[in-house]
Protein backbone atom coordinates (compact mmCIF):
# COMPACT_ATOMS: atom_id res chain seq x y z
CA UNK A 1 0.00 0.00 0.00
CA UNK A 2 1.03 3.38 -0.27
CA UNK A 3 0.53 5.97 1.68
CA UNK A 4 1.07 10.16 2.07
CA UNK A 5 2.03 11.35 5.74
CA UNK A 6 0.76 14.24 6.84
CA UNK A 7 3.78 16.52 7.64
CA UNK A 8 2.54 16.15 11.53
CA UNK A 9 2.83 12.09 11.44
CA UNK A 10 6.42 13.18 9.86
CA UNK A 11 7.65 14.58 13.20
CA UNK A 12 6.08 12.47 15.34
CA UNK A 13 7.55 9.84 13.60
CA UNK A 14 11.81 11.26 13.74
CA UNK A 15 10.91 13.05 17.18
CA UNK A 16 7.93 11.40 19.53
CA UNK A 17 6.40 8.32 17.89
CA UNK A 18 4.23 7.22 20.80
CA UNK A 19 1.97 10.25 19.81
CA UNK A 20 1.40 7.88 16.74
CA UNK A 21 -1.59 5.57 16.89
CA UNK A 22 -0.69 1.65 17.24
CA UNK A 23 -2.15 1.67 13.24
CA UNK A 24 -0.25 4.51 11.84
CA UNK A 25 2.99 2.73 13.51
CA UNK A 26 2.25 -0.81 11.91
CA UNK A 27 2.04 1.17 8.75
CA UNK A 28 4.98 3.21 8.78
CA UNK A 29 6.96 0.09 9.84
CA UNK A 30 5.65 -2.60 7.27
CA UNK A 31 8.42 -2.63 4.82
CA UNK A 32 5.66 -3.70 2.15
CA UNK A 33 3.67 -0.05 2.16
CA UNK A 34 5.16 2.80 0.66
CA UNK A 35 5.65 5.89 2.62
CA UNK A 36 5.51 9.08 0.61
CA UNK A 37 6.64 12.47 2.53
CA UNK A 38 4.89 15.74 0.40
CA UNK A 39 7.24 18.67 -0.97
CA UNK A 40 4.48 20.05 0.57
CA UNK A 41 5.07 18.93 4.08
CA UNK A 42 9.20 20.08 3.62
CA UNK A 43 7.63 23.70 3.30
CA UNK A 44 5.51 23.40 5.74
CA UNK A 45 8.03 22.28 8.21
CA UNK A 46 10.22 24.74 6.85
CA UNK A 47 7.81 27.56 7.28
CA UNK A 48 7.22 26.44 11.20
CA UNK A 49 11.23 26.41 11.75
CA UNK A 50 11.06 29.88 10.25
CA UNK A 51 8.53 31.42 12.19
CA UNK A 52 9.41 29.80 15.71
CA UNK A 53 6.47 26.32 16.03
CA UNK A 54 9.00 24.12 15.59
CA UNK A 55 12.46 24.53 16.65
CA UNK A 56 14.47 21.77 15.04
CA UNK A 57 16.37 23.28 12.30
CA UNK A 58 19.05 20.39 11.87
CA UNK A 59 15.99 18.20 10.88
CA UNK A 60 14.31 20.77 8.68
CA UNK A 61 17.65 21.14 6.74
CA UNK A 62 18.21 17.66 6.56
CA UNK A 63 14.86 16.38 6.13
CA UNK A 64 15.37 14.53 2.31
CA UNK A 65 18.59 12.53 3.95
CA UNK A 66 15.96 11.53 6.70
CA UNK A 67 13.27 10.24 4.83
CA UNK A 68 15.88 8.17 2.36
CA UNK A 69 17.22 6.63 5.40
CA UNK A 70 13.98 5.71 6.52
CA UNK A 71 12.93 4.19 3.10
CA UNK A 72 10.67 6.79 2.44
CA UNK A 73 9.60 8.60 -0.61
CA UNK A 74 9.61 12.28 -1.28
CA UNK A 75 6.64 13.37 -3.32
CA UNK A 76 7.09 15.96 -5.60
CA UNK A 77 4.19 18.63 -6.43
CA UNK A 78 2.79 18.90 -9.54
CA UNK A 79 0.88 22.05 -11.62
CA UNK A 80 -2.37 19.89 -11.46
CA UNK A 81 -2.22 18.87 -7.81
CA UNK A 82 -1.72 22.54 -6.48
CA UNK A 83 -4.63 23.61 -9.41
CA UNK A 84 -6.64 21.33 -7.82
CA UNK A 85 -5.19 22.30 -3.98
CA UNK A 86 -6.46 25.93 -4.85
CA UNK A 87 -9.95 24.96 -5.76
CA UNK A 88 -10.82 22.96 -3.45
CA UNK A 89 -13.31 24.00 -0.83
CA UNK A 90 -12.39 25.65 2.76
CA UNK A 91 -13.29 22.59 4.76
CA UNK A 92 -9.56 22.90 6.18
CA UNK A 93 -8.09 26.47 6.08
CA UNK A 94 -4.72 25.42 6.05
CA UNK A 95 -3.60 25.91 2.56
CA UNK A 96 -0.51 22.70 3.57
CA UNK A 97 -3.23 20.39 4.09
CA UNK A 98 -5.64 21.21 1.40
CA UNK A 99 -2.46 20.62 -1.26
CA UNK A 100 -1.87 17.35 0.93
CA UNK A 101 -5.26 16.51 0.04
CA UNK A 102 -4.90 17.31 -3.22
CA UNK A 103 -1.76 14.98 -3.90
CA UNK A 104 -3.96 12.48 -1.92
CA UNK A 105 -6.49 12.13 -4.10
CA UNK A 106 -4.52 12.73 -7.82
CA UNK A 107 -2.84 9.29 -6.60
CA UNK A 108 -5.38 7.71 -4.99
CA UNK A 109 -3.97 7.00 -2.04
CA UNK A 110 -5.02 7.51 1.58
CA UNK A 111 -3.39 10.11 4.09
CA UNK A 112 -2.03 8.84 7.51
CA UNK A 113 -3.21 12.16 9.63
CA UNK A 114 -4.88 12.47 13.19
CA UNK A 115 -6.57 15.68 11.43
CA UNK A 116 -10.46 14.58 11.40
CA UNK A 117 -10.77 18.05 9.25
CA UNK A 118 -9.52 16.16 6.25
CA UNK A 119 -12.39 13.52 6.66
CA UNK A 120 -14.63 16.66 5.08
CA UNK A 121 -13.06 15.87 2.08
CA UNK A 122 -12.72 12.98 -0.59
CA UNK A 123 -9.70 11.64 0.69
CA UNK A 124 -9.64 8.35 2.97
CA UNK A 125 -7.88 9.13 6.00
CA UNK A 126 -6.49 6.47 8.19
CA UNK A 127 -5.23 6.92 11.78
Amino acid sequence: MKVLLDSHVVIWWFRDPRRLSPRATDIIKDSRNAILVSAASGLELATKEHTGKLEWLPFVVDLERWIEEAGFFSEPITLEQSVRAGLLPFHHKDPFDRLLVAQAQSLNVPILSVDVALDAYDVKRIW
